[in-house]
Parts: C-alpha cells; sequence; structure tokens
C-alpha cells in the first residue's frame, strides 16, 4: 500500500506544478495584453497632444467610431492573409454552428465594448470611464457564483476588491485634477455597458476558447466585429471624411497595438485562466497606461498611484492561490499557433 501513496501523491503533486505552469503562463499573456493597451493609451494620448509626429505636429482629431471601427477592421485585413499563407484557406473555415457563438463575442464583446467605451470617455473623463470599466471583475465574480462556477470566497472578493480599487487609485480618481469623477448619465450608462460587455467577453471567450485556439477565434470576432460597424458606419461616409496618409498610418499601427497583439494574448491567456482570475489581471492595464506614460511623456506618477498599483498586483497575488477544497474547471486547450 505505500507505494501506491508515494505514486499518488507524487501525481498529486505533479497535476499542481503542472497547474501553476499553466496559470504563470496565462497571466504571462494577461500581462503582455494589458502591456499592449498601455503601449496603446499612451500612443492615442502622444498622437493628439502632437508629441507622436517629428517637428512637434499633431494629427488632426479622428472620431472616436472612426476608432473604434478601423482598429477592429484593419486587424481582421492583417491576420485573415496572414492565417491564410500558414494554414490554408480550407482551414479558416468553421462548423456553421459556432458561428453564432463567435458572433456574440464579435459584436457584444469587441464592438459593443468599444463603442460604449468612447462614447464614455466623449461625455465624462478616461479616468472615470476606466475605472467604472474595471469593475468588470465583480460582475464576472457575481456571474460566475450565481452560475454555480465558482464560489464566492472571501479570497476571491477581497482580490476584486483589491483590483477595483487599486485601478481607482492609480488612476488618481479621488485626487482632483485630470483624474477627478465627472458624472453625466449618459457618459456613466456608457461606462456601465462598457464594464458589462467586458465581463461577457471573458466568460464566453474562455467558454469558446475551451474548443477553438485563439487564432480562429481572434479572426471570426475581428470579422464580425468589421462587418457590424460596416452597419453602423458604411464605407462612403469614411471616404468622405478625406484622411491623411498620416492619419491612416496611425489607425494601421493602433490597430495592430490595440487589438491584433493585445486580444490574441488575452485569449491565449482566456485558454489558461478561469474568467475571474483573467480578468483581475487585467486590471495591470490601468498600471501600465500609468508608468509608460511617466516614462514616454514624462508624466508623474502621483504617491497615491504608486498605493493603487500595488494594491493591484496584490489582487492579483491573492486570486491566484488556490483555495481550500476549491474545484475550479481546468482548462484542457492549449494556446495553439
Amino acid at each position: 500500500m505505500r507505494p501506491k501513496s508515494l505514486s499518488a501523491n507524487h501525481a498529486v503533486n505533479h497535476a499542481g506544478l503542472a497547474d501553476g505552469s499553466r496559470h504563470l503562463r496565462g497571466y504571462f499573456y494577461i500581462a503582455a495584453a494589458t502591456l499592449c493597451w498601455g503601449v496603446a493609451a499612451t500612443l492615442g494620448r502622444a498622437a493628439f497632444t502632437g508629441r507622436l509626429l517629428p517637428g512637434g505636429e499633431s494629427l488632426p482629431p479622428i472620431d472616436a467610431l472612426l476608432i473604434s471601427q478601423t482598429r477592429t477592421t484593419f486587424a481582421f485585413l492583417i491576420l485573415l492573409p496572414a492565417l491564410a499563407w500558414r494554414r490554408g484557406w480550407s482551414r479558416l473555415r468553421i462548423p456553421a454552428r459556432e458561428l453564432g457563438d463567435l458572433v456574440l463575442l464579435g459584436v457584444i464583446g469587441q464592438a459593443a465594448t468599444n463603442y460604449f467605451y468612447y462614447t464614455a470617455i466623449e461625455r465624462i473623463n478616461v479616468a472615470t470611464a476606466i475605472v467604472v470599466q474595471y469593475t468588470a471583475p465583480v460582475w464576472v465574480l457575481l456571474y460566475m457564483a450565481a452560475r454555480g462556477l465558482q464560489r464566492p470566497t472571501a479570497r476571491r472578493m477581497a482580490a476584486v476588491a483589491l483590483a477595483v480599487t487599486g485601478s481607482a487609485l492609480v488612476l488618481n480618481m479621488f485626487g482632483g485634477g485630470a483624474g477627478q469623477m465627472r458624472l453625466d448619465r449618459i457618459g456613466l450608462g456608457a461606462a456601465i455597458l462598457s464594464a458589462f460587455t467586458f465581463a461577457f467577453s471573458n466568460i464566453w471567450g474562455h467558454h469558446i476558447l475551451q474548443a477553438r485556439d485563439r487564432w480562429t477565434v481572434l479572426l471570426y470576432t475581428t470579422l464580425t466585429a468589421s462587418a457590424f460597424w460596416l452597419l453602423v458606419n458604411p464605407p462612403w461616409k469614411i471616404a468622405a471624411l478625406e484622411l491623411t496618409a498620416p492619419q491612416w498610418g496611425f489607425l494601421v499601427v493602433f490597430a495592430i497595438i490595440s487589438v491584433l497583439l493585445p486580444v490574441s494574448f488575452y485569449y491565449a491567456g482566456l485558454q489558461l485562466l478561469e474568467p475571474t482570475r483573467a480578468i483581475v489581471a487585467s486590471c495591470l492595464e490601468p498600471v501600465f497606461a500609468i508608468v509608460i506614460a511617466a516614462v514616454a511623456l514624462g508624466e508623474r506618477v502621483q504617491p497615491v498611484q504608486l498605493v493603487g498599483i500595488v494594491l493591484v498586483l496584490a489582487g492579483i497575488v491573492v486570486v491566484q492561490l488556490p483555495e481550500r477544497k476549491d474545484r475550479e474547471p481546468v482548462a484542457a486547450v492549449e494556446p495553439v499557433d
């Protein structure tokens, strides 16, 4: 009996190490995604403050709807030929029964999240919009608990609270100035809807990514989001804007940095992490945005923001600690390149 006991303990330890490695890679992918989004935030801020182009020139204003539309459309147009060249056109097809799930993820998870987020930015300041959006971990945890998919343990609730509070402090929500909360009913409503759709994208994306590799999912979500935007803002309206070459160049680069790279990383993370862990880790985005802005644009980091960074990191550490007698679903699908 003793050899069996030792063998069982070895199997348990091996499984624990495998889970730890899987979670570590998942957090790396999520961190890489949020780093890209942080760079995108700084890039957008630099472009519209005249610090991006040489000679102190600034880009003419670009409509928020156009940014939302082109970032997914250009990502799709870049990804489609790349995947077709590597895999062949026949391997890009999916069964018709799966298309509905991908349409939901593309329209609600990508297009709607972007639209509501940018609408919120137009009506309220950026800091308020981001912090409201990053209440999404709360909604994910509540959904998982209501469906019986996860227990709302004290540790998980503490991790969510740390991440949300830390995000608010990182953006200096309570310190006055540019970070001070500014409310508008339409803007606040849009920010709340953005939080809901972002939460949905984590839950639904995790579900889909257990059966499909991230590149196929990204291809079809950007396709459906692009098709949705064409209905909202058809090509002739875009042509009438008469965009300049620097504007088009910025939009292409922005699509790569804000969608193509980060969403592929995020989907890889969702394959390896359950939704609560992934979305708590996503709170690194405002942290990276503040740090990058400080390094690239010389913006000063306030002491309260440093406290917020520590809280976000603490939330990520807390949420990944194992729970006793906890049985979380384990993702069996590895990222496919």
